[in-house]
């Protein structure tokens, strides 16, 4: 019959204390002044030996259930995608299960999630909040659970978040069209209270009035809620009725998506006609005839911190510090500018 390994033999395969190896695997290990060295030679062993918690006896010991709320956009989107995978797997090796959630943009569904996570007690949740979700987050930070916010955030609100400089983001995509002999910039983008678009709207603004060529007439504003039928279609009439337009910068992978549609079902070429780039990156963009210059996220270095800021809160309790941090993205130069 095969054993099953305890922490009495991850102790002693890893020469340390049962203790040790108790504070380690219940997280508590740099709380308790363990070493990193010493946290990640239990870890190592544990994972060797296919160490198991017992999640039940744990969570009826500690009231913990070692387990994360992840609520994010859409996990089909490949930047929510991405930055999951990366967010699980530290999660793992941390020792916690990830939970995900989507919320469609749906204010309703977003409150919905965050109560049934509740019910099933998780630890802590990392979460891409909606438009109008700014109450249900004071409601977590009143009932003092860990809650670390990515991509977006609320102007004011107290809480720790992991996003991208969105204007920077755009300065820096809108400049480099510039340095292109670019002078009739579109911007696509999606009509919200979302500050991570306005912040791409205000970047792309800022940088084209310096130039002294900004057109307000060059933006499309569109509802976030619209099919992608319709998206195409809105796009479609956009450039039609803007012939002048010599490139076009799309506020979300999602929005350039429906744009390269609508730029064939109006015969333009790409960069023939039409200039092009992207916030976030896509598999297609990658694989498009020309394929798709972008404006990338650090989804790695951002997934990596989320987590690290949530282990962190809910290791140090009452004493944790509000940290806010903005990421630099980068642009990926390809073949459609």
């Amino acid at each position: 019959m095969k054993k099953n390994i305890t922490i009495k033999d991850i102790a002693k395969a890893a020469n340390v204390s049962v203790t040790t190896v108790s504070f380690v695997l219940n997280n508590k290990g740099e709380k308790m002044g363990i070493s990193k060295e010493v946290i990640k030679k239990v870890f190592k062993v544990s994972e060797e030996m296919k160490f198991k918690l017992n999640m039940i006896a744990s969570s009826l010991r500690t009231g913990k259930t070692r387990s994360i709320g992840l609520i994010v956009e859409d996990i089909s989107n490949h930047f929510f995608s991405d930055l999951a995978k990366v967010i699980e797997r530290e999660a793992i090796d941390s020792n916690y299960r990830v939970f995900y959630c989507s919320t469609g943009g749906s204010d309703e569904r977003a409150i919905e999630l965050v109560d049934s996570l509740l019910q099933a007690n998780v630890d802590g949740f990392i979460i891409t909040p909606t438009e109008n979700m700014k109450g249900t987050i004071d409601r977590l930070l009143q009932l003092q659970c860990p809650v670390v916010l990515v991509d977006r955030y609320f102007e004011g609100q107290d809480v720790s978040h992991v996003v991208l400089d969105n204007f920077e983001g755009a300065e820096k995509a809108t400049r480099f069209l510039l340095e292109k002999g670019f002078k009739k910039i579109a911007f696509v983008t999606n009509y919200s209270q979302l500050i991570q678009m306005d912040l791409r709207k205000q970047g792309y603004a800022h940088t084209l009035k310096e130039a002294g060529l900004y057109d307000e007439s060059r933006v499309l504003d569109m509802d976030y809620q619209i099919t992608e039928d319709k998206r195409i279609e809105k796009i479609s009439e956009f450039l039609s009725q803007n012939t002048d337009i010599d490139a076009i910068l799309f506020g979300a992978n999602y929005l350039l998506l429906a744009g390269l549609q609508s730029l064939r079902k109006l015969g333009l070429k790409i960069p023939v006609d039409k200039a092009v780039i992207s916030f976030d990156d896509h598999d297609s963009f990658r694989l498009n005839s020309p394929s798709i210059t972008v404006l990338a996220q650090p989804i790695e270095e951002m997934g990596k911190k989320t987590v690290k800021l949530l282990m962190k809160q809910m290791t140090d309790g009452s004493d944790y510090k509000i940290i806010k941090e903005k990421k630099k993205g980068s642009l990926t130069i390809r073949e459609s500018v």
